[in-house]
């Protein structure tokens, strides 16, 4: 059996996320989705409201798991017996940045890394722009799924 471990901040979790993520189902056994606390900046959401957006989202599949982790991605795959680290690609600029993670990682581990392309219609897809876009007024309808944008717009109109 094998299990597969996508890492991210998913904050928010956009529709490419959720590509990437039920495309890993369909190769690998188990897919841990690994949200990462403690990030160098503030995040929309704290990872407690991020795991249970997850947990939500991915609560028809059996077999997704969400747990979040800090530290090293390595250490957190060893505890959860994964054998390969997912990492979505949008672009060749992602590709760079990632191919040296799968390189650190498989130095310091001996995991692998496999690379999925997001579909055509997601590529342009980061949290980072759907929240600059939200944040100023545009729609993420079709960016994010259904629920996320809902509570986007109400962490929007509390701040306002």
């Amino acid at each position: 059996m094998t299990t597969a471990v996508c890492p991210g901040s998913f904050d928010p979790p956009t529709n490419g996320h959720m590509d990437v993520i039920r495309r890993s189902v369909s190769v690998f056994d188990r897919v841990v989705v690994a949200v990462i606390r403690n990030l160098s900046k503030t995040p929309m959401f704290t990872s407690e409201e991020r795991l249970e957006m997850l947990d939500d989202l991915f609560a028809d599949e059996p077999r997704v798991e969400v747990a979040s982790f800090d530290g090293l991605l390595v250490d957190f795959a060893r505890t959860r017996d994964v054998g390969v680290i997912v990492k979505g690609l949008r672009a060749v600029s992602d590709f760079d940045y990632e191919l040296q993670m799968a390189q650190m990682n498989h130095r310091l581990s001996g995991i692998d890394t496999v690379f999925i392309p997001t579909s055509p219609e997601h590529a342009y897809l980061s949290s980072s722009l759907v929240k600059e876009v939200g944040s100023l007024g545009g729609t993420v309808d079709g960016l994010v799924p259904g629920e996320v944008g809902r509570l986007m717009k109400e962490r929007w109109s509390h701040e306002r």
